[in-house]
């Protein structure tokens, strides 16, 4: 297996490996839930901001980023309106979390297909440690994405094996999304900096439309924008260190 297949497998398992946890709990406060989504919130930040956009420039023009970052975005809009979408419900005392797991399910795996194509395109770009950066920034953050979903199909009652088998499932769209924008950008070089582009502008919009929202109104605020920063933090921190 080459390096490059080796990294987007990692990648794509990082979703399962989070979920992992899943099997030694089935609750999780509030505090920790919204500190959690912080986290998760700051990676994204980071890896968007500070991974795939700075490589995206480096490949193109502004109207380019500014095109495809849009794009992202509007594309995440318009799968919230014509997919089926559940948003994390919460109740004092713990999380309880609607019954249409499959919905929550399909929405995680959607949203991981322009990851997956990012990653794929930023390891056929060519360009020095990028494929690495990105693979490391998009996984790292499929990590805490994974243990929701897992928590999710516990709370609603599925065995858990059986929820972290479905959390690692929806890996598998980004892998398959890798492999695309991987066969795509060998053959279309031009395309790498509107893959890079187009997922910053996903997660972006995941970030501030789902996850800091979601953050807000439990009472926990204070800890959460620490839990934010931290993340922001140690996706920078991963960043240079590759660099």
């Amino acid at each position: 297996m080459s390096g490059h297949m080796m990294a987007m497998v990692l990648c794509a398992l990082s979703t399962g490996i989070g979920a992992f946890p899943v099997l030694f709990f089935r609750r999780i406060s509030h505090r920790r839930m919204d500190m959690l989504l912080a986290y998760t919130a700051g990676v994204m930040v980071a890896a968007s901001t500070y991974g795939l956009i700075p490589a995206s420039l480096k490949l193109t023009n502004l109207y380019v980023l500014f095109f495809a970052v849009l794009t992202g975005a509007l594309l995440l809009s318009m799968l919230e309106q014509f997919v089926p979408h559940v948003d994390l419900g919460h109740e004092r005392g713990g999380v309880a979390l609607p019954r249409e797991s499959l919905t929550l399910v399909m929405a995680m795996a959607l949203h991981n297909v322009p990851e997956g194509l990012s990653v794929g395109a930023s390891f056929a770009s060519g360009s020095d440690n990028l494929g690495v950066i990105v693979s490391l920034s998009i996984g790292l953050q499929n990590a805490p994405e994974g243990f929701l979903v897992g928590l999710f199909l516990v709370n609603q009652g599925v065995r858990r094996r059986i929820a972290v088998l479905v959390a690692a499932l929806t890996g598998l769209i980004e892998m398959a999304g890798a492999l695309i924008g991987y066969q795509l950008a060998s053959v279309a070089a031009s395309l790498v900096p509107y893959g890079l582009a187009f997922a910053a502008g996903a997660m972006l919009f995941i970030v501030y439309k789902e996850l800091i929202p979601e953050t807000h109104g439990h009472g926990y605020e204070r800890s959460a924008t620490f839990a934010f920063l931290l993340g922001l933090l140690s996706m920078i921190g991963v960043v240079e260190w590759f660099r």
